[in-house]
């Protein structure tokens, strides 16, 4: 199947000479994911045109690589990636948009995790065993806006690289940015400091930079493992723990089994609470500060 795609991806890009994107008045960026594609967007301002591989409401663990992607890629001056292992379905994409700039140690390439405080690194041997854990670490580190800073330090510095003349222009539009995320950020904790220590339920292993931030604690995952659905007693475990602890918040993402967190709910009292996995995941949620301001209302509405 792989080489199937390969070939029709190498047969779409015929016509798309490799530097045919040098061409263009503004740098082509391509990211990953929606949350990377706006912040992309923040630290390049005019001089940039961004695209993204996945959209805000799907599994970044898993996406299906076709030759549109490919074609995305080939035309790229900049590949912002994840990085700690979330989106290295990006390497079959990369392999079959044959972009020398984006490749690994290319110019345009950017891994926006590069120095990152990152959580949940395992201290012990990690197998399939376990589910879908990340050996180097939880990737969903954009679900942070405290996060903001590096991540767009790292997007500089690529952008820079491939146009080393607008960098001061990436460090204006970057430090406006990092302005509004700080103003943004003051008003998110305000509204989160009542209920720091309040324990709620995910469906899936990606909040943890997002309720560290905000002081809430995780008592327990629908999931049995990361990426593995549970089975009917860890079920029965769980709804107990939530009624033990009164645990009265489920946070759900929009690729998972909605049905099974309902009746989670049911069985608890507790409330599922869909949130927004990336930008555009849900309605109203087309930038980075508006995505997180959502999470947070959700949130602090869910727990009054």
């Amino acid at each position: 199947m792989l080489r199937v795609l390969l070939s029709l991806a190498t047969l779409a890009l015929l016509a798309l000479p490799p530097g045919s994107a040098a061409a263009a008045s503004r740098i082509q960026a391509v990211a990953t994911t929606t949350d990377l594609k706006a912040l992309t967007e923040a630290v390049g301002g005019d001089l940039v045109e961004v695209d993204a591989l996945a959209r805000g409401n799907q599994n970044p663990h898993d996406l299906e690589v076709r030759p549109s992607l490919m074609v995305k890629v080939r035309r790229a001056d900049v590949l912002v990636m994840n990085g700690l292992e979330l989106d290295q379905w990006a390497e079959v994409v990369v392999q079959g948009a044959g972009n020398p700039k984006v490749a690994p140690g290319g110019p345009g390439r950017v891994d926006a995790s590069a120095g990152l405080l990152v959580l949940e690194v395992p201290r012990a041997r990690v197998d399939r065993s376990m589910g879908d854990v990340h050996p180097i670490g939880n990737p969903h580190y954009s679900m942070d806006p405290g996060m903001v800073a590096g991540v767009t330090a790292n997007i500089l510095e690529g952008l820079a690289r491939v146009a080393p003349q607008s960098r001061p222009a990436f460090e204006k539009n970057r430090l406006a940015f990092l302005a509004r995320i700080d103003q943004a950020l003051a008003r998110w904790s305000a509204t989160m400091a009542p209920f720091k220590g309040a324990r709620v339920v995910v469906d899936h292993n990606q909040w943890v930079y997002f309720l560290t931030r905000f002081g809430l604690v995780e008592a327990g995952s629908i999931e049995e493992r990361p990426g593995i659905p549970p089975t009917p007693s860890h079920l029965t475990r769980l709804i107990g723990v939530m009624k033990d602890q009164k645990v009265k918040v489920i946070l759900s993402v929009p690729w998972s089994d909605q049905k099974i967190a309902e009746r989670v709910a049911q069985e608890t009292g507790a409330k599922v609470v869909p949130m927004a996995s990336g930008v555009g995941a849900v309605k109203g949620t087309d930038g980075y500060l508006e995505t997180i301001d959502y999470n947070v209302r959700s949130v602090a509405q869910a727990l009054r």
